[in-house]
C-alpha cells in the first residue's frame, strides 16, 4: 500500500511525538507542517525533514491526504472544517471539538463527503488496553457488571509553560483527561446508555508556578472536579472521578468488576502499563503479561490503523464517531449536575479488538 500523505497542523509540545512516530512506519508519512506561528512550523518541519508553511498552504497542497490536527481543543472544529471542505481526511487530538453541535457537524460533513474523522486517544489501542480487552471478551472475570476510573492531580498550572486552556471552556480534567478514561471504558465493556454526575469549581483562580509565565494568574472558567455514574448499554455501571482539585490519590487509575472476578487496568494515557486479574477462588492478585503490539508511546497509532482501514475499506477504530459518544458523555455530567436529572445519551459505538499482531509490515523503516 502506498503511505498515507499527513500534513500535520499545530506545532506544539505534543507534536514531537507525531513526527517521530509517523515518520517511522512504512505506511504513513509526514509530508508538511503548520502552525499561527510560521517561523515555528519552518523550525519545527526542519528538525524532520519537512516542510512548515501557513495552515492554508497546507490545505491546498495535492500530496496532503489527512490533515492531523493538533491545535488547542478551541481550534479544533475551525481547523477539522476546513481541511474537510479541502477534501483531506482528518485526525484530531482529543476532544473531538468543544461542543457537541460541531462534532455532529464534523461527522456528518465527513459521511456526505465520503471522507473519514479519526481522533485521539489512541491509547486504547496499545498492548496494555487491548490485553485487558482480549481478556475480557475470552472470560478471565466473566460479564464485566461494574468500573471505577479515577484522574486526580492538582492541575498542570505548576509544570505546563502555558496552562490557561486548561482551565478555558474546553478545558478542565473531564475534557482534557476524560478521553483516555471513557474511551478506554467503552472499548472495554461497550457505549455508555445514561449518565448521572455533579461537579464543582473549587478553586476559582489559579496562579501560574512554572516558567516561562510564573506568577500570572488565571480565572477558572470551567468545573474542576466532576464525580458521575454511568449506566453501560450492557447493564454495567460505572463510576468516574476527574479532578484538577485533588493533591494526593492512591486509587487506580481503572478497574473492572465481573461475574468471575476482578481487574486492574493500566493507565489508560499510557500503551502499556501492570494488568492485575483476581478471580473469585483466587487468593491473589495475579499480574497478567501483555499480549498485544505497541507498549511504548504509540501516539498516531491510530492514524496507521486509519491508513491501513483506508486501503483496506474497512472502519478505523478511533473514528469520529466513537469520539462524539464519549465528547456527549463528557457533557453529559456537567449537564446532570446543572439539571438535576439523568442524561441520556445518543447511542455510541464499540470499536473493535486490535489483533495481537497489528501492523506487524509497519515495523520502523530500517529496523
Amino acid at each position: 500500500m502506498d503511505p498515507l500523505r499527513i500534513g500535520l497542523v499545530g506545532c506544539g509540545n505534543i507534536s514531537g511525538i507525531y513526527f517521530k512516530n509517523l515518520l517511522s512506519y512504512r505506511s504513513t508519512e509526514v509530508v508538511a507542517c503548520a502552525d499561527l506561528d510560521v517561523d515555528r512550523a519552518k523550525e519545527i518541519g526542519a528538525q524532520h525533514g519537512v516542510f512548515g508553511m501557513v495552515t492554508e498552504e497546507l490545505l491546498g497542497r495535492e500530496d496532503v491526504d489527512l490533515v492531523l490536527n493538533l491545535t488547542v481543543p478551541k481550534a479544533h472544529f475551525e481547523v477539522s472544517l476546513n481541511a474537510l471542505e479541502a477534501g483531506k481526511h482528518v485526525y484530531n487530538e482529543k476532544p473531538l471539538t468543544i461542543s457537541r453541535e460541531d462534532g455532529k457537524k464534523l461527522n456528518q460533513l465527513a459521511d456526505s463527503k465520503n471522507l473519514r474523522i479519526g481522533c485521539a486517544p489512541d491509547t486504547f489501542l496499545g498492548a496494555g488496553l487491548q490485553t485487558c480487552r482480549a481478556l475480557i471478551d475470552q472470560g478471565a472475570i466473566g460479564e464485566p457488571i461494574a468500573a471505577h476510573a479515577f484522574m486526580l492531580c492538582h492541575g498542570h498550572e505548576s509544570w505546563h509553560p502555558s496552562p490557561e486552556f486548561y482551565y478555558e471552556q474546553g478545558g478542565g480534567p473531564m475534557l482534557d483527561m476524560g478521553p483516555y478514561y471513557l474511551t478506554a471504558l467503552v472499548s472495554l465493556i461497550g457505549p455508555i446508555k445514561r449518565i448521572s454526575g455533579s461537579t464543582r469549581v473549587t478553586f476559582p483562580t489559579r496562579t501560574i508556578t512554572s516558567e516561562p509565565k510564573k506568577g500570572k494568574v488565571i480565572e477558572v472558567e470551567t468545573p474542576t472536579h466532576i464525580a458521575g455514574i454511568m449506566d453501560f448499554e450492557n447493564g454495567a455501571i460505572g463510576e468516574i472521578t476527574t479532578s484538577f482539585d485533588v493533591w494526593h490519590s492512591k486509587l487506580p487509575c481503572i478497574a473492572i468488576y465481573g461475574r468471575e472476578g476482578s481487574m486492574i487496568v493500566p493507565d489508560p494515557n499510557g500503551f502499556g502499563g501492570e494488568i492485575f486479574v483476581r478471580g473469585a477462588k483466587d487468593s491473589e492478585w495475579e499480574r497478567r503479561p501483555l499480549t498485544h503490539g505497541f507498549a511504548e508511546n504509540s501516539r498516531g497509532l491510530g492514524v496507521l490503523d486509519m491508513a491501513h482501514a483506508i486501503a483496506e475499506n474497512r472502519p478505523h477504530r478511533a473514528g469520529g464517531h466513537l469520539a462524539y459518544h464519549v465528547l456527549d458523555a463528557m457533557h453529559a455530567f456537567e449537564d446532570s449536575s446543572q439539571s438535576g436529572k439523568h442524561i441520556v445519551l445518543e447511542g455510541g459505538v464499540r470499536p473493535e479488538a486490535l489483533a495481537a499482531d497489528a501492523f506487524a509490515e509497519d515495523v520502523p523503516v530500517g529496523v
